[in-house]
């Protein structure tokens, strides 16, 4: 065991979140299966504010043993980059990180990003800035599906070829684009699926008769952003007619809209499949969902929506043995394979023209909403309702097909989507990024800006709007008339103010304060002068407070600034 690695948490914290989405499931999912089987020497959580060892350990290995050491950071200590080699962000935000780790150097360490979804104009617009930011090639942004890498590598060749258009060069920096997907933990779900005793007590529980099928959705239910349910009740209503089997259909999840959401599908249902008994339930309650792994006989998942990337779902359900039905899109294709682990149903998109432009236009300008923006481009996208319910039809009437193709895909779940496997692919990674950064040469030149002109030093940036500004020669002195006890009084009597106290901690505290008033004197001093009384970490601290005593009037300045 050799090698460190980072994680970028913005809040320290990692557990269970109500009303998940699929990135939070798969992001805890992935910094755990880094932490239990990556392999590393140790693991640091990189933040803002440092979060406390024991209870990042807790969460990462839950107890387990490992021989990995879970530690804490702040991410904008350089050195715990430098430390870390790579620094992954369950997000594809990469460009202020960039900018950050160029105050230490381009070649400093590696950063990674997730990327979830690419349906967003907001997401693709702060994932192609990565071609504007100081991304290196020894960064990534992880695609998981090839569906994913294949509308990235597009979208980075039209960018560039635009970039190089408007400001002349030939150079296409940009991030690698590797394919590695998302996991599950195939033996925790193995395991909650086979409970014989489970299964039979939950589908009593549902009034499911022993040869009745159960037909099982995961997710969030929403029409605007997963999948419109209509036609997935109609295909599991004209399932039952064509196999004469009683089948149930059961959608676990939670509704985004709440019980608006819920009246819509439970509306939705009685037109399209009047007879087909409905089971709507919690997503949140995890229990429940270990028991309808063992109750089920078929997932299904007709998602249309371009927000959909990869589907976790489908995973969890082949991890339980579950034989799948689902729609023939983007990363549904590549988990499920036609005929093997289950059946892939068509899928039509609407015609490019005109209203597609206008749906995405609407959008950037604030008109619809990004759910109406996605929901409207699912509602025309159509899946084979045909197709679904033939195949819902012959596993409904062969349990030998079923349990096949739910051996089938535990074995592709222990083969390529394991969390030990899609680790040791994330560890793969980040070696051949280390490689690259010590043997490549970064974008740029040394001439180019160390930090973002755009979003800077503030100081800096609005140094033209002051007369002057502080500055090593800045003479700064007591107020005309007033003695050191006068002004140590004064120091004194902001301590109970409130406003006086706002953004402290950016600058020296009373004591230091109190300091510099007896260091000034009467006589005067300039700023590094009186910075030099100071340890170096302290030195900024002590500059902005000497602005602070000038503003409250306790100190004046004049002289060199």
């Amino acid at each position: 065991m050799s090698g460190r690695f980072g994680i970028y948490a913005p809040t320290p914290e990692f557990g269970a979140v109500h009303n998940p989405f699929g990135k939070d499931t798969a992001n805890l999912g992935l910094f755990r299966a880094l932490a239990e089987h990556g392999g590393f020497e140790e693991v640091s959580v990189l933040s803002p504010v440092p979060g406390s060892v024991p209870a990042l350990t807790q969460a990462l290995l839950r107890g387990r043993p490992s021989r990995t050491r879970i530690t804490a950071a702040s991410l904008y200590d350089p050195q715990a980059g430098i430390r870390a080699g790579s620094i992954l962000r369950g997000k594809a935000d990469l460009a202020d990180q960039a900018w950050l780790r160029r105050q230490a150097g381009d070649r400093a360490y590696s950063l990674l990003g997730l990327i979830h979804t690419i349906g967003a104009p907001a997401i693709r617009e702060y994932i192609a800035s990565a071609c504007m930011a100081p991304i290196q090639p020894w960064d990534a942004l992880i695609c998981t599906s090839p569906a994913v890498k294949e509308g990235m590598e597009v979208m980075f060749k039209e960018y560039g070829a635009y970039l190089a258009d408007r400001f002349g060069g030939r150079g296409r920096p940009r991030p690698a684009l590797p394919l590695v997907p998302l996991g599950v933990d195939g033996a925790a779900l193995a395991a909650q699926a086979d409970r014989p005793d489970r299964r039979a007590e939950t589908r009593e529980r549902l009034g499911i008769g022993p040869d009745d099928v159960l037909v099982l959705w995961l997710g969030r239910l929403s029409f605007f952003e997963k999948a419109f349910p209509q036609p997935m009740f109609r295909a599991v209503a004209e399932a039952a007619a064509l196999s004469g089997k009683r089948i149930a259909f059961a959608m676990a999840g939670w509704f985004p809209n709440g019980d608006l959401g819920r009246q819509i599908y439970e509306e939705a249902a009685r037109a399209y499949a009047p007879e087909m008994p409905l089971h709507i339930l919690d997503g949140n309650d995890r229990e429940l969902i270990s028991s309808l792994w063992a109750a089920s006989d078929v997932f299904l998942s007709l998602v249309d929506n371009i927000q959909e990337t990869f589907g976790l779902t489908p995973l969890e359900a082949m991890a339980a043995g579950l034989p799948i039905v689902a729609s023939d899109w983007d990363g549904y294709r590549y988990t499920v394979r036609d005929g093997q682990e289950g059946f892939l149903a068509r899928t039509l998109g609407g015609p490019p023209g005109r209203a597609g432009r206008m749906m995405a236009t609407r959008h950037v300008f604030h008109q619809d909403a990004y759910q109406n923006y996605v929901g409207t481009i699912a509602q025309h996208t159509a899946v084979d309702v045909g197709q679904a319910a033939a195949a819902i039809a012959r596993l409904a009437a062969d349990p030998e097909l079923r349990r096949r193709m739910g051996a089938a895909g535990r074995e592709r779940v222990r083969t390529t989507f394991d969390w030990p496997v899609v680790a040791r692919q994330m560890r793969d990674l980040s070696e051949g990024l280390e490689s690259e950064r010590k043997a490549g040469r970064p974008f740029g030149t040394a001439e180019t800006p160390r930090i973002d002109p755009i979003k800077g030093d503030p100081f800096a940036q609005f140094a033209g709007f002051a007369t002057a500004v502080l500055g090593p020669g800045t003479r700064l002195s007591l107020r005309p008339g007033a003695s050191v006890d006068q002004a140590l009084a004064e120091l004194r009597r902001t301590e109970p103010v409130r406003l006086d106290s706002f953004a402290g901690p950016w600058r020296a505290n009373l004591t230091e304060c109190a300091a510099v008033l007896n260091r000034i004197g009467g006589g005067g001093a300039s700023a590094a002068e009186i910075q030099s009384a100071f340890p170096a970490s302290r030195r900024e601290a002590v500059a902005l407070a000497l602005v602070w005593m000038c503003k409250l009037g306790i100190l004046a300045w004049s002289g060199d600034a």
